[in-house]
């Protein structure tokens, strides 16, 4: 139990229902909509949650007070200075299956978008101009190679077995896939598939993990999606590649600056783009809040959390 209640910092838009489940056990600061009620709170917040809008760095963390706890109402923790949080010894909760579901089929969304030409359609329908073009391609029959194999890329697996696609995947972090799925090297991945749809996290390692030498590897034709991080994808590289004519289209949610500032490649006609809404459903966010401020009020309570980010900073 809680003794005195401590103070929660939430600085990014929280679900209602969390907002109401968190009051009932701490006092709640609700920054989302008064982003100046961050530093005012931080010297006093014994919780902090954020999403992605908020960037958790060194220089923020510097003003913080009693801080125990850092909950992401989400997966990825690259808007947050993990080193300097661990340094702090301040454990990091996240959601991290909040969301499968909804990213999985905006993904399956793009893919179906980009192979129909959607864009262009839509556009010239809604214009006036109606056009029977047959630029489309079926994805049956077709092979889709991911780029990382977690939880979000094993569900558009399933969703496109659907469609009659094959699968293969990369992942450096697995020796097995546990399913039908074979593990090939990406150079092999990027050859062979006719479908390639990015899912790693966001790391160092991994920015422009997708560049100008890797889209030389793709297959005439074939589509990139990535509904994952922006970085991830050299995003030059990209616009050279479509201008080039290699691509076959390209489905994004995510980009390397959000809004991006670079117009070419939103108003390329082979580009789907989307404002990073893969989480942004009604249901994803319920089960984000809730699974957040379950596991942020635990850590309060000096209970284990089930998704701790740092669990070597909770078990000292």
């Amino acid at each position: 139990m809680l003794g005195a209640r401590p103070v929660v910092l939430v600085a990014d838009e929280l679900d209602p229902r969390a907002l109401e489940d968190l009051g009932r056990s701490a006092e709640v600061v609700n920054a989302s909509a008064a982003p100046e009620l961050v530093s005012a709170t931080l010297p006093r917040a014994e919780g902090l949650i954020v999403r992605s809008r908020t960037k958790v760095t060194k220089e923020l963390l510097a003003t913080v007070g009693p801080l125990r706890v850092i909950g992401r109402a989400g997966v990825g923790v690259d808007n947050i200075d993990m080193a300097e949080v661990n340094r702090r010894r301040i454990p990091v909760v996240n959601a991290p299956a909040a969301a499968t579901a909804s990213v999985a089929e905006l993904t399956v969304g793009l893919l179906v978008a980009v192979a129909r030409d959607f864009g262009s359609q839509m556009v010239a329908v809604k214009s006036g101009t109606w056009k029977k073009a047959g630029n489309g391609t079926e994805l049956s029959g077709r092979t889709v190679g991911f780029v990382g194999y977690g939880r979000i890329a094993r569900e558009v697996g399933v969703r496109l077995r659907a469609f009659g696609m094959g699968a293969q995947a990369y992942d450096p972090f697995l020796s097995s896939t546990g399913d039908e799925t074979p593990l090939v090297p990406l150079p092999q991945l990027l050859e062979t598939s006719d479908v390639v749809s990015v899912h790693s996290p966001l790391t160092p390692e991994t920015h422009h993990l997708i560049g100008a030498r890797e889209l030389s590897q793709m297959r005439p034709g074939a589509i990139l999606l990535n509904a994952a991080r922006g970085g991830l994808i050299d995003e030059g590289a990209l616009l050279a590649a479509l201008e080039s004519g290699r691509l076959g289209g390209v489905g994004l949610d995510v980009f390397e600056v959000e809004p991006p500032r670079d117009p070419r490649l939103l108003s390329h006609p082979k580009v789907v783009a989307t404002p990073h809404i893969g989480a942004s459903t009604r249901e994803a966010q319920a089960r984000a809040g809730a699974i957040t401020v379950a596991q942020v009020l635990k850590v309060l309570r000096g209970e284990t959390p089930e998704f701790c980010v740092n669990p070597e900073v909770w078990k000292r």
